[in-house]
């Protein structure tokens, strides 16, 4: 039976364990260990409360400066590591990616990857090198940076690639609230830009994990090799990563 991995913490829409899901060679991800969200500035006190009673003590925040809230109140023994993903200075690539109508689709990611692999490095060792406890990745609604990323610590753990595009496919559910402006009626629009272009979220997700090595590209971006094996051990092996971050700029 299929596990419910939605989490339902107060402010927030979008939160999931990537606990449950099976890898390539027939294991299960780990409960947990990984959660992705969306925007963790509007959890209530219950919220956080949720957060940190699901043993959560680190949050990676890909979110740009800008975006950030001041005045946050964490409970005592959380660590953020902010870890800014999309470079909002390389106007060149963005203006690409809105011209070829792919920003805010999962058709970004491989560009992404290609150009700007040492963020994704950045966001894939926050939770390589987090200290013992539960991590929780999220960006400002929980799809694209946080879907790009949970992808690839998905891939490293060797998530099976349908059930990697099963998990981004939630957040269209999860988000409904956000995506409606009013009209009920109104689907996800993700699938529906897909859907004009031919072509849907599993397609574009399985051709990615089938036609672009992400861990050989991530190690090339300097990833290391433990940190491959922190992030596989985290999520599968049975033990949470050991290894100490130096210079992932830590804000408790």
């Amino acid at each position: 039976m299929e596990i419910d991995r939605h989490l339902d913490w107060d402010g927030c829409l979008n939160v999931r364990d990537l606990g449950g899901l099976p890898t390539r060679d027939g294991r299960v991800t780990r409960r947990g260990e990984v959660v992705r969200a969306d925007s963790l500035d509007r959890l209530t006190p219950a919220g956080w409360a949720a957060l940190h009673a699901h043993g959560v003590r680190t949050v990676v925040d890909l979110r740009e400066a800008d975006e950030r809230a001041d005045g946050i109140v964490r409970p005592a023994g959380i660590t953020v590591v902010t870890v800014p993903l999309d470079d909002n200075d390389d106007s060149d690539f963005w203006y690409r990616c809105i011209d070829d109508d792919i920003d805010g689709t999962p058709l970004y990611y491989r560009p992404f990857l290609e150009r700007k692999a040492d963020r994704c490095v950045a966001a894939v060792r926050a939770v390589a090198r987090a200290a013992p406890g539960g991590v929780v990745v999220h960006c400002g609604i929980g799809r694209d940076r946080t879907g790009l990323v949970s992808l690839l610590l998905l891939s490293l753990a060797r998530v099976t690639p349908e059930a990697v595009a099963a998990d981004y496919a939630l957040s269209g559910e999860r988000l409904q609230r956000y995506f409606a402006d009013g009209r009920p009626e109104r689907g996800d629009p993700v699938v529906e830009r897909l859907a004009e272009r031919g072509t849907t979220i599993a397609l574009v997700l399985g051709e990615l994990l089938a036609g672009f090595d992400t861990e050989t590209r991530l190690i090339e971006a300097g990833l290391g090799d433990g940190d491959v094996t922190a992030v596989r051990s985290r999520l599968v092996d049975g033990s949470h990563a050991e290894i100490a971050g130096t210079d992932i700029g830590v804000h408790p």
